[in-house]
C-alpha cells in the first residue's frame, strides 16, 4: 500500500490538489484521511509517470516518498527536483538516513521540508506543513504573476537604443539561432538573456546560467559537461553538467570571453552536433538547448590575438545584441532612478517621497561606470542611509555632481514644475507602452494629437514615437 494509504480526501471542501510520488519499495502503512481533508491526492510510483503528471496538471505541493540508501538511481531524483523547483515538495523519509551528507543537501536545495516516517505520530504535522507550504507557494505564484503584468522582465528605458533592444529580443526570441549579448559589466546582459528566454517556446525549461570567468579552469569542463562516477579523484558519483540540466530550454554563458582555448572546442563540437560528453565517458549524448552567450569585452580583438576561436565566435554570433552603457542613455537614467527607488521603497516603511531636484540632476550628470548595476547599488543605499523625505546627492554620495548654483536660482516656478512633471509621466508611460502612441495616448487620457504634440514640446523624440 501506498505510505500516504487510501487517501479519500474531498477536494470539493476547497480545491487543494498535490501530486504524491510513492518510491518506497517496501511501504506496508495506510493512514485514515482525517488529517488530510481538503486535499485531493494524485499518486504515481516512479518518476517517469511523475513528469507525465505533472505536465498534465499543475501543482503548488507535492509529496514524496523514498528510500534514500535503497535508491539505484540518486541522481535521477536529484535531477528531477532540480527541474521542478516550482513545487512546494515535501519529503517523507527514514530520520536515521539524514546522516548522509548528500541526502541533507537534496532536502536543503530542494524541498520545502520533510517529516519523519511512520507517519503515525506526524500525521498532523504533514498537514500542517502542506497547508504552509501551499499558502507560501500561493503567494509566491499571484506575486510573480503580479510583476509579470506590469512589467514583464523589469527592463524599463525610453531612448531609442533600448526601443530597439527590446524590438531585437521579441525578434530573437522567435527562432533557436544562437545569440551574443555584448556590452559592459552591470548593463543587464543576463536580463536580456532572460526576456529573450521568457519569450520563447522554451519558456517552460530550465534557463540555466553560468558565470564563464568564476569558476577556475580545473572545474568548469566538469561544471558545463559533467562527469561520470569514477572519472577523477573524488568523483563518487555521475553528476549532470549545466548544458545536460539545460535539455529542452536554454543555456546562458556569461563572460564567455574568458572561457579557456580548449574548453572553446569543446563547446564548439556542442553546437556543431548538439551532443557532449560527460567526462570518464565516450557515449554521446544528444542536448538540445538553445545557447545565449555574453561578454564585456571585445572578441573581435580576441580573435585578431588567438585567445578566441574564429569559428567558435561565428558559431555564437548568428544573432547579435550590443548593450549600450548607462551613459549613453539619455533620459533613461533618470527614468530608471525612479523606477528602482519605487521598486524598494515598500521596504522604507514610506518616508521617502523621491528625490531633490539636485539629486536627479546629479544622476543625469554622472557617467555611472558601473552601469545599472552601480545605480541599483547607490539607490538601495541611499534609501537606507537617508534622514530627509527626498533623497539628496549627498546621500547618492553624488555631491561632486549636483548643481551648485544659489538656492534663489534654484526655485522653479509651478508652470517649471509642472512641465517637469509632464515630462517625466509621458516617458515613463511610452516606456511602458513600449513607445505605441495610441496605447500611451489612452493611458493617459489624451487625443493621439495631443500626445504627439507634448511629445515634440518635451522633445522626446523616438522612432516608435511616430507609429
Amino acid at each position: 500500500m501506498n505510505t500516504l494509504g487510501s487517501l479519500g480526501a474531498k477536494p470539493s471542501d476547497t480545491g487543494r490538489s498535490a501530486i504524491y510520488i510513492d518510491l518506497c519499495s517496501a511501504s506496508n502503512m495506510t493512514y485514515d484521511t482525517e488529517h488530510f481533508q481538503g486535499w485531493s491526492f494524485h499518486s504515481v510510483n516512479s518518476l517517469e509517470a511523475a513528469e507525465e503528471q505533472l505536465k498534465a496538471s499543475p501543482y503548488m505541493v507535492g509529496i514524496t516518498c523514498f528510500d534514500w540508501s535503497e535508491l539505484s538511481n540518486k541522481n535521477a531524483l536529484v535531477q528531477f527536483f532540480q527541474q521542478h523547483h516550482e513545487i512546494a515538495w515535501i519529503a517523507l523519509i527514514k530520520p536515521e538516513q539524514l546522516t548522509d551528507v548528500d541526502l541533507r543537501r537534496l532536502l536543503f536545495e530542494n524541498f520545502y521540508d520533510y517529516c519523519s516516517l511512520p507517519l503515525d505520530g506526524n500525521k498532523e504535522h504533514l498537514s500542517v506543513i502542506m497547508g504552509h507550504a501551499y499558502g507560501l507557494y500561493h503567494l509566491q505564484h499571484l506575486e510573480q504573476v503580479s510583476q509579470e503584468a506590469d512589467n514583464q522582465f523589469q527592463m524599463v528605458g525610453s531612448s531609442s537604443q533600448m526601443l530597439s533592444i527590446f524590438n531585437l529580443i521579441r525578434k530573437t526570441a522567435q527562432t533557436d539561432a544562437a545569440v551574443l549579448i555584448m556590452g559592459e559589466s552591470g548593463t543587464g546582459k543576463e536580463l536580456i538573456a532572460r526576456a529573450i528566454h521568457q519569450r520563447s517556446s522554451r519558456k517552460q525549461a530550465p534557463f540555466i546560467a553560468v558565470n564563464c570567468g568564476a569558476l577556475p579552469e580545473s572545474l568548469i569542463q566538469s561544471e558545463l559537461f559533467g562527469f561520470e562516477k569514477g572519472a577523477f579523484t573524488g568523483a563518487n558519483q555521475r553528476r549532470l553538467g549545466r548544458i545536460e540540466a539545460a535539455q529542452g530550454g536554454s543555456l546562458f554563458l556569461d563572460e564567455i570571453g574568458d572561457l579557456a582555448n580548449n574548453l572553446q572546442a569543446h563547446l564548439l563540437r556542442f553546437l556543431q552536433e548538439g551532443t557532449i560528453e560527460r567526462l570518464g565517458s565516450n557515449t554521446p549524448l544528444e542536448i538540445d538547448a538553445r545557447v545565449i552567450a555574453a561578454t564585456n569585452t571585445d572578441l573581435d580583438v580576441a580573435v585578431r590575438d588567438g585567445s578566441f576561436r574564429e569559428d567558435l565566435f561565428y558559431r555564437l554570433s548568428v544573432l547579435q545584441i550590443r548593450v549600450p552603457p548607462l551613459r549613453e542613455r539619455g533620459e533613461d537614467k533618470e527614468l530608471l532612478a525612479r523606477f528602482f527607488f519605487h521598486k524598494f521603497a515598500s521596504d522604507h516603511g514610506g518616508h521617502l517621497k523621491g528625490f531633490t531636484q539636485e539629486a536627479i540632476e546629479a544622476i543625469n550628470r554622472y557617467t555611472w561606470p558601473g552601469n545599472v548595476r552601480e545605480m541599483i547599488n547607490r539607490i538601495r543605499r541611499s534609501m537606507i542611509m537617508s534622514d530627509n523625505h527626498l533623497i539628496t546627492p549627498q546621500d547618492l554620495n553624488l555631491e561632486a555632481f549636483a548643481s551648485h548654483t544659489s538656492a534663489s536660482d534654484c526655485m522653479k516656478t509651478l508652470d517649471e514644475a509642472r512641465a517637469e512633471a509632464e515630462k517625466v509621466v509621458i516617458a515613463h508611460t511610452l516606456a511602458q507602452c513600449q513607445n505605441n502612441v495610441s496605447k500611451a495616448a489612452k493611458a493617459l487620457d489624451v487625443s493621439r494629437v495631443t500626445l504627439y504634440r507634448m511629445i515634440e514640446k518635451h522633445h522626446l523624440h523616438t522612432k516608435a514615437a511616430h507609429h
